[in-house]
């Protein structure tokens, strides 16, 4: 299975906390991607003082590579999807990573229930 992990998903994994046992071993199991536009948004929050990881931004980009997380890079096709997606939620990344998880036909790992309410596949 390939999973697309939201962005408090990767976040909590790489922080090592709030995940249900289930979710870690799904996500230490199976074939993991996280979107550029999950790092775009953890970088600008990071900067907001929002978020926070042990050694800064650098420090959790080597956590995604050495967590074996493959980063997806914003495709055309993905705005294109994005385009007619309905407007259950108004978060402009979670839409992107929607559009994503719908456009690479992937099942994302998140507990937003906004997301959740998309046609796509989910779990948590």
């Amino acid at each position: 299975m390939m999973n697309l992990l939201d962005t408090h998903t990767a976040l909590w994994f790489l922080n090592g906390d709030k995940l249900p046992e289930k979710v870690k071993e799904l996500i230490q199991n199976s074939e993991n991607y996280i979107s550029v536009v999950s790092l775009w948004e953890i970088a600008i929050k990071m900067n907001l003082g929002k978020y926070t990881f042990d050694g800064g931004f650098q420090a959790l980009r080597k956590a995604v590579k050495d967590n074996g997380f493959k980063v997806l890079p914003i495709k055309d096709e993905y705005i294109v999807k994005l385009f007619d997606l309905p407007l259950i939620h108004r978060d402009p990344f979670d839409r992107l990573i929607i559009a994503t998880t719908i456009t690479e036909d992937m099942t994302i790992i998140t507990i937003d229930e906004n997301i959740q309410k998309y046609d796509i596949s989910w779990v948590w």
